[in-house]
């Protein structure tokens, strides 16, 4: 059976869309679709503090077979040295969580999965997840399935955003994501956006892919579907 190929970006906005957008383009070219890390960014109000062309263009790119996954609520919690949702008891990270799904509904881009910034969850958050209507958890090592209470054991391999970016770390990332994919595992690769400009980076996820592809790992995104397996639907 061969792996699979899930490829990811985080911190998305007016600033870095355009890094984005041709990353994606190039990925593209390789029919690898990309899942889209989106976080609410509060700032003075329940808004998201992203610019209209921005939402537009998440909002295309779903329509087009990429996914919206929700990444965490609060940015000056995404500051702090632990993720956001990494210690919060069931209860706060109910709250954040409602209020999180309430913009993103109210920008057309509500999703029913999570990923929370830095990839670490609390055990108050997964119990506040499914309450909340969410049923897909893509964590640090494994991916769950919030339904059906299974889970699929797959590391992600990232730039930015909790990971390493100096040079070496990025070779490591593109031998690990062979190594995997050689073993038909599910090849999990993230990077953070405002990286996208550095040729270094970019070229590791590029070279990440293109060795993933070429042990015949399927291209994928986050999702959650009633008919399938989590394999299937990582």
């Amino acid at each position: 059976m061969a792996g699979q190929l899930i490829v990811s970006i985080s911190g998305i906005s007016d600033r870095t869309l355009g890094d984005v957008a041709d990353f994606c383009c190039q990925l593209g070219s390789r029919n690898v679709p990309v899942s889209l890390l989106v976080a609410p960014r509060i700032k003075g109000g329940y808004r998201l503090d992203v610019d209209a062309p921005t939402v537009e263009w998440l909002g295309a790119r779903r329509d087009a077979g990429d996914a919206i996954v929700l990444h965490g609520f609060d940015e000056a919690a995404r500051k702090k040295r632990r993720g956001e949702f990494a210690t919060l008891p069931a209860h706060e990270a109910n709250l954040r969580l409602m209020a999180a799904d309430r913009v993103m509904e109210h920008v057309g881009l509500r999703t029913r999965l999570f990923a929370a910034p830095g990839w670490a969850v609390s055990p108050g958050t997964v119990m506040a997840l499914p309450r909340n209507g969410f049923r897909m958890l893509a964590a640090l090592s494994d991916i769950t399935d919030l339904v059906r209470n299974t889970t699929v054991r797959a590391r992600v391999l990232g730039i930015g955003e909790g990971f390493l970016t100096e040079p070496w770390w990025c070779r490591t990332l593109v031998l690990s994501a062979e190594r995997t994919a050689r073993r038909d595992g599910i090849v999990r690769i993230a990077v953070a956006a405002r990286h996208l400009r550095r040729p270094g980076p970019r070229q590791a996820m590029l070279d990440a892919v293109d060795l993933s592809l070429m042990h015949e790992c399927a291209p994928a995104v986050y999702r959650w579907t009633p008919y399938s397996a989590l394999t299937d639907a990582a």
